[in-house]
């Protein structure tokens, strides 16, 4: 018999999968592809909702909770922290993430991978970061067990539409994204080659990101999505085959808007 199709996601902080493909990951896993995810910090660095009074030494512990409570939401069948320390990723021995991900790609034998581009959708540097140790090891195996790759990029504008949208629903100008410009996401990236409609998936993504509360704080974009507004705004992901892929794969192409 022969084995579903498999797919592994390799992102740096729990909800960058939400963010950047939960359509994609949920419409995946129900198509029967077997869905896994890498993470690889605990997101122990990133901001903390202050509704919920969470002290930083617990951070950790309560983000990890929220990615595997998201991946539940999202359909995918394994979830593999690396524990690298957040805001790092950039600075740790490039060979220590390697490594990690080697074993995890020789345990699940994934078809397809997913991971940032280049410009980690706003030159965040640990998502940079991880996307070139990711490309490194699809490269390295592109011999004996050649994978396709294909890396989540995001239109120019398309946060600014966004935060923008939210600021008129809220009435709101203190509005922004974890408190970075808006413009910054999509700036530089590569034109997409591979666009993904995940309108039929948009409840399940916004429960996904609801998951990741200890990150929605009042000037969150996320944390006042209507459904409305998510239709209007992440109801499209965009990927490109990444330019070191060894191959494509009919799993992600078949998905094809």
């Amino acid at each position: 018999m022969s084995r579903a199709p498999r797919l592994l996601a390799v992102f740096a902080h729990p909800d960058d999968e939400s963010l950047a493909c939960g359509g994609t990951l949920a419409r995946l896993a129900q198509a029967g592809v077997e869905v896994s995810l890498v993470c690889a910090t605990r997101g122990e660095a990133g901001s903390i909702n202050p509704a919920l009074g969470i002290p930083r030494t617990a951070l950790g512990d309560v983000r990890e909770s929220e990615l595997r409570d998201a991946a539940r939401v999202l359909g995918v069948h394994e979830v593999v922290v690396l524990g690298h320390r957040d805001g790092m990723l950039s600075w740790i021995d490039p060979a220590r993430v390697e490594i990690d991900l080697e074993r995890v790609f020789d345990r699940l034998s994934p078809d397809a991978v997913l991971t940032f581009g280049a410009d980690g959708l706003y030159w965040h540097p640990d998502h940079v970061a991880i996307a070139a140790r990711t490309a490194t090891v699809v490269s390295g195996r592109a011999e004996r067990q050649p994978v396709a790759l294909y890396e989540v990029t995001l239109p120019a504008g398309a946060m600014a539409r966004l935060v923008e949208a939210v600021r008129a629903a809220t009435d709101d100008e203190t509005i922004s994204p974890w408190g970075l410009e808006a413009e910054a996401f999509g700036k530089g990236a590569l034109p997409p080659t591979l666009v993904v409609d995940v309108s039929g998936q948009i409840d399940r993504k916004l429960r996904a990101l609801a998951c990741h509360r200890s990150q929605l704080g009042p000037s969150n974009p996320l944390a006042h999505l209507s459904r409305d507004l998510a239709l209007a705004h992440l109801a499209v992901e965009h990927f490109h085959l990444a330019p070191c892929s060894p191959r494509r794969h009919g799993l992600m192409d078949a998905l094809a808007r």
